[in-house]
């Protein structure tokens, strides 16, 4: 039977395309299911930020009437501003163990790009990279942690054999955050060098004021993450979909403000694993999912540390050293013991040379891919 290749055209259709990961990997030890409702919404035009300056189709791969497949091809005006427009990116890429379907699959989205402009593709990215992005290439064995993704190995091997090739690699570094023997003398002294010599203070956010600290996280990414690779920034309407986001597993242990003089030059934000909880929902609330969620705080043991930055003038000054400190810290007062950090381009030698000074290990590598045409 050949591979039917259409976009998502009903709410039959937009249901198969959330439903096929469920079917593709439940039996799978690692796997999380995410809720089901939280991915209906995060499809949503209305509700996702990303359309206010992106566009998107959906495709479902079918043989014999059977879905076997889905993908997505996009467009970022956002991105355009920084890198022009030749580029569109693919993302959502699920399918079974078939020589047949990566082909046809990204065949779908080149041709959808092609058909706006694009000479490019990358991905695979729901979206944009500050999302579930990459393919897992090694790490196969352990649980995904929020907003990461997780494939059987298989996933990496279908692309290559479709012409995609490879962009550039993320990794994810394992910390035990508890344990202060792993890291480098040196941090600790750069650290208290940031508060003695540097007048560098921290603070921890409010639920509060959480979309006013937003605004200090976007200035801090937009400023100092805006040459790297792929980057994107922020716009006012991406915060405030994001701060939504972060209400749900806002911990104001973790979500950090570094000051100077009352201004703020960088910003951390660590978020409890929710996906330790969303694993024993099963993708659902009712009937006892709710319960699970509501108990969030005695079933979380790790965080996923998503972002730590410093503004490029306040980089020699130690702050990033008196973050790490801190998560030290709040290990020993906090249920949460160990962590990832990451995702880290591999190119970003700083920070990966960072990780190492903390006694961490890469645990995890998720590769993004390319195809010119």
């Amino acid at each position: 039977m050949t591979v039917d290749v259409r976009p998502v055209a009903s709410r039959r259709d937009r249901r198969e395309f959330v439903e096929l990961p469920f079917r593709l990997h439940s039996t799978s030890a690692q796997w999380v299911p995410p809720l089901r409702l939280e991915r209906r919404l995060f499809l949503s035009r209305r509700l996702n930020a990303f359309f206010a300056h992106g566009e998107a189709r959906e495709f479902l791969a079918r043989r014999d009437g059977r879905v076997v497949g889905r993908v997505s091809a996009q467009i970022d005006r956002a991105y355009d501003e920084q890198h022009g427009d030749q580029t569109g990116m693919f993302g959502f890429l699920e399918l079974e163990d078939d020589p047949d379907l990566a082909p046809a699959l990204l065949g779908a989205a080149r041709q959808w790009l092609a058909a706006r402009g694009r000479t490019r593709m990358i991905g695979p990215m729901d979206y944009t990279m500050n999302d579930e992005c990459g393919v897992l290439i090694e790490g196969f064995e352990r649980e995904p942690m929020i907003k990461q993704p997780w494939h059987p190995a298989y996933y990496a091997a279908r692309c290559e054999q479709a012409g995609l090739e490879k962009a550039v690699d993320l990794y994810m570094w394992e910390l035990d955050i508890s344990d202060r023997e792993k890291i480098l003398p040196v941090i600790f002294e750069l650290a208290e060098r940031a508060g003695s010599r540097h007048g560098i203070t921290l603070r921890k956010m409010s639920r509060r004021r959480l979309r006013a600290d937003l605004d200090v996280f976007g200035a801090v990414y937009n400023t100092a993450w805006k040459d790297n690779w792929g980057f994107v920034p922020y716009s006012e309407k991406d915060l405030d979909h994001y701060a939504q986001e972060l209400q749900l597993v806002f911990d104001r242990n973790w979500f950090m403000v570094a000051e100077k003089e009352g201004e703020p030059v960088g910003i951390a934000i660590t978020v409890p694993d929710v996906n330790q909880v969303l694993k024993r929902m099963g993708g659902r609330l009712l009937p006892l999912g709710w319960w699970h969620f509501l108990r969030k705080g005695r079933i979380i043991d790790r965080v996923r540390v998503g972002f730590l930055g410093i503004k490029p003038e306040f980089q020699h000054t130690g702050a990033a050293a008196r973050f790490y400190v801190e998560h030290f810290d709040m290990a020993t007062r906090t249920p949460q013991k160990w962590g990832e950090m990451g995702w880290i381009l591999e190119t970003n030698r700083a920070m990966n040379r960072g990780m190492e000074a903390m006694g961490g290990r890469i645990v995890k590598r998720f590769r993004v891919y390319e195809e010119t045409f």
